[in-house]
């Protein structure tokens, strides 16, 4: 058992219970406008009042470690800390110094073996040697722990966040929140483009199943029967499949800045291509990723070539064009 959950829910109703805001907002088909004030311009963040507000300092660090892990979101991070300490504000045995009853040590609540085994490298701004109560130290490790045990492959968190803390209710709980993250992290993008009424419409999706061959609102998608139902919506039939949506194109060129609504294209080759998502700002997709998850945002790789777990980024398009 790499990690304890030992202290994690006293730690939850002590600190984080405010987050419940967030399970509520990631409803399956809540609006993500419903939850950000004004409209109309990219970006929008949700102000740090809200739900986001409460990973308080942490944020950033959560942030700064999802090139660690990809395929993974940084909202895993989130939610595996704001479980087990609070984001670093519990002031129970181990978060700041010394260890819990089970041994585990500093806001993620790591083994010192577990830590051992994964605080190298040194992330930037760290402190060397690596020390498990730095927070830049700790979710850096438990990015790589979790990438270890799987995190970064189709289907693959939830196993790996069991490993993390051997118990289904901890996962359920981590899952939850991480996808109540990524809900409040959407951004409301213009809706005066096809583009950016396709992305709005495909963010209110988030939570929705992953079903194969999905195409319903409310039940469930695929990768490519999001984007085509998101586009319908703008007013633009697009093909069903992700490899006819990037064979319909137009291509983009390299160097282009993305826009909201572009699409962007995964796989091993031109003549290969097994996923899309949709673009919603510089790094930030929205996507049906895999069975055994859900319409979510996540981390967008921005160049054509760029690893995205075993697959790679095929390239750009812009249907609204």
């Amino acid at each position: 058992m790499g990690e304890s959950k030992l202290g994690s829910y006293i730690a939850w109703a002590a600190g984080a219970l405010v987050l419940c805001v967030v399970l509520v907002a990631g409803a399956a088909g809540a609006a993500v406008s419903a939850l950000l004030p004004g409209g109309g311009n990219l970006p929008i963040p949700l102000p740090l009042a809200g739900p986001l507000g409460a990973l308080g300092s942490m944020l950033s660090v959560y942030q700064q470690a999802d090139g660690v892990c990809p395929g993974m979101s940084w909202t895993v991070l989130a939610a595996i800390g704001t479980v087990e300490s609070a984001n670093g504000t519990s002031t129970l045995p181990g978060v700041h110094s010394g260890a819990n009853p089970a041994g585990a040590e500093g806001p993620m609540q790591m083994e010192p073996a577990t830590f051992a085994a994964y605080q190298y490298p040194v992330p930037p701004g760290g402190v060397n040697p690596p020390n498990p109560y730095d927070p830049l130290d700790a979710v850096y490790a438990a990015a790589r722990d979790l990438c270890a045990n799987g995190a970064n492959t189709p289907g693959g968190v939830a196993h790996a966040v069991f490993v993390y803390n051997h118990s289904d209710a901890y996962v359920a709980q981590v899952l939850n929140l991480a996808a109540g993250f990524e809900h409040a992290d959407a951004q409301l993008v213009s809706t005066t483009t096809a583009g950016g009424v396709a992305v709005d419409w495909a963010v209110a999706q988030v939570g929705i199943p992953y079903i194969w061959g999905g195409e319903d609102p409310g039940v469930g998608f695929d990768c490519s029967g999001l984007v085509q139902a998101g586009y319908h919506a703008a007013g633009i039939d697009l093909p069903r499949t992700a490899q006819a949506q990037y064979d319909g194109g137009p291509q983009l060129p390299a160097g282009v800045p993305l826009l909201p609504g572009d699409l962007v294209f995964f796989g091993t080759g031109p003549q290969d291509v097994t996923h899309v998502g949709l673009v919603i700002a510089q790094g930030q997709m929205v996507d049906a990723p895999h069975t055994g998850a859900a319409v979510r945002v996540e981390a967008l790789p921005d160049r054509v070539g760029a690893l995205w777990g075993t697959d790679e980024v095929v390239g750009f398009t812009r249907p609204a064009s």
